[in-house]
């Protein structure tokens, strides 16, 4: 008899573990290329890289313990593909700073007025989804670029990432991830080795904001963090009968993004995948107890955060380009995703393509961004052709 409760815990703590890990492996290189992009150090972007993680994490274990019920947090993985899609900003890395404050401050308001993210949500999919395929598809590039610099480094993450996408989709990307930081562990041992801190530490800056950094970085990364992140959060959930705590879930992620800013941090929100690996039947037959898995997701991320300077300093040391290209292998699937809801309604094709178009560009106008600009080029040409535009024609019976 006191096989059954060992063996429960057991199938619980892998679960929890296994959620954490498949979140931390798929998406950690992209935060970093995001904050390196708009202008960290090396110590800044794994500050923040800390900050993030154990935001989500205390977070995490905070809203499943008092809500019995699998909410996981997690960094907005999309909005650190802005990052690097922007780039830096005027102001710098400061400047960044202070916008990632004005999103924290945008998610606290939604938390005390629901009806500013009735307004997130009244952006056409379309539009919000081609404003993110837009941002992604630079990045998305890598994985080619890398294959023809590094092909001895970059090929054998893309191998083990194509076989595992057909075997076991869920352990492709942090597979490629694991294969990467061996050949680049290889690559170092004969290159003399890392040289760099790897014990974590906080890295404070003094946030500044200029007009550029709020509509470039902060605007763009709060509805994106909303559109693709929080909204479909929610949903995941309820497909497994559980409400999420809207305002409280707000609450809980803004402050983490606003004290996780001062460190580096960009954002905090609802997990969306990881939450279905927390949530759905596979982590426990019993809805009742899959708040457990979220818990120990949340405490096996407070864990994670201490590796987070030996990431960056073994990353830093490898050659450019290479946890590039794995940061796009990364977000291959989100760019399918998103590519696919953009087009998926016909009246409003035209105006998610000239979206997207506008957000792969890299333009910027005035000292603000591509994200910026392409929400609003969607937007008017949308408001210009959507009175205009006819119906799909039924499809033939049969």
């Amino acid at each position: 008899m006191t096989s059954v409760p060992y063996m429960e815990r057991m199938h619980l703590a892998s679960a929890g573990v296994v959620a954490a890990l498949v979140g931390f492996a798929s998406a950690s290189v992209v935060v970093l290329t995001g904050l390196r992009a708009v202008g960290a150090s090396p110590a800044q972007a794994a500050s923040g890289l800390l900050a993030v993680t154990v935001a989500q994490g205390l977070g995490t274990v905070l809203l499943s313990r008092r809500h019995r019920i699998p909410v996981v947090l997690a960094w907005s993985t999309p909005g650190a593909a802005l990052l690097a899609s922007t780039g830096a900003v005027d102001g710098g890395w400061p400047a960044a700073v202070g916008a990632f404050l004005v999103v924290g401050g945008l998610i606290l308001l939604t938390a005390l007025w629901p009806r500013l993210g009735a307004l997130i949500a009244a952006i056409p999919a379309a539009i919000a989804q081609a404003m993110l395929a837009g941002v992604l598809f630079a990045l998305c590039l890598a994985p080619v670029h890398g294959l023809l610099d590094h092909p001895a480094l970059v090929a054998p993450a893309v191998v083990t990432w194509l076989a595992l996408s057909r075997l076991a989709p869920r352990w492709a990307v942090p597979a490629a991830f694991a294969v990467a930081m061996v050949a680049i562990g290889i690559w170092l041992a004969r290159h003399g080795g890392p040289d760099g801190p790897l014990l974590p530490r906080v890295d404070l800056t003094a946030p500044t904001l200029t007009w550029a950094s709020v509509l470039s970085l902060a605007v763009p990364l709060y509805i994106v963090t909303m559109a693709s992140q929080n909204v479909p959060g929610v949903a995941v959930l309820a497909s497994y009968g559980y409400t999420v705590p809207w305002r409280e879930s707000m609450t809980v992620t803004g402050v983490g993004t606003v004290a996780g800013a001062f460190a580096g941090g960009h954002a905090i929100n609802l997990a969306a995948i990881t939450a279905a690996l927390a949530a759905s039947p596979e982590a426990h037959p019993d809805p009742r107890r899959r708040w457990l898995v979220a818990n120990l997701a949340g405490w096996t991320h407070l864990v994670l955060a201490l590796l987070t300077t030996a990431l960056v300093t073994v990353i830093t040391a490898a050659p450019a380009g290479v946890m590039t290209a794995v940061a796009g292998l990364a977000l291959l699937g989100t760019l399918a995703s998103s590519l696919n809801a953009a087009l998926a309604e016909p009246a409003d094709r035209q105006a998610a393509v000239v979206t997207f178009a506008v957000a792969a560009s890299g333009m910027t106008l005035l000292g603000i961004g591509a994200a910026f600009w392409s929400l609003a080029a969607g937007l008017v040409v949308r408001a210009t052709l959507r009175p205009f535009a006819r119906p799909a024609p039924p499809e033939p019976a049969g």
